[in-house]
């Protein structure tokens, strides 16, 4: 088990939304080394806008202040496009470009994605939130 988590999409809304799966992203928050992919902020930033939620900004000062935010680099990138292929390729599922920058993110600083994506059943390292 790693001490370092990288938290998804599905895991910060499952904590905002105080669901039981949220509860255990709020154990992880509180107990072990928490990141969050640049790439989330834009897909949570996007899901809030579509679904006219008013806190926002509440909740990505949230983030910035109980994880830590990592930017998308050049090794990132070029790794994430080579992830996104061999899932597709092996598990013949709809793996986007987002998801495979969380885990490329989540490779090469050793950690595990926090995530319920379907698109990850599948995937080791992936502590699927049940």
């Amino acid at each position: 088990m790693t001490s370092s988590y990288v938290l998804d999409s599905y895991a910060w809304v499952e904590y905002f939304r105080g669901t039981e799966k949220g509860e255990t992203v709020r154990v992880l928050l509180e107990n072990m080394a928490c990141f969050t992919p640049a790439i989330v902020i834009a897909e949570l930033s996007d899901k809030y806008a579509r679904e006219k939620y008013d806190f926002w900004e509440q909740d990505l000062q949230f983030i910035i202040e109980n994880s830590s935010i990592i930017d998308l680099g050049k090794e990132i990138a070029a790794e994430a496009g080579k992830i996104k292929q061999a899932v597709r390729k092996k598990y013949k599922n709809n793996f986007g470009l987002a998801d495979a920058i969380i885990l490329s993110t989540a490779r090469k600083i050793n950690a595990q994605v926090v995530t319920g994506d379907l698109h990850f059943k599948k995937i080791k390292n992936v502590e699927f939130l049940k």
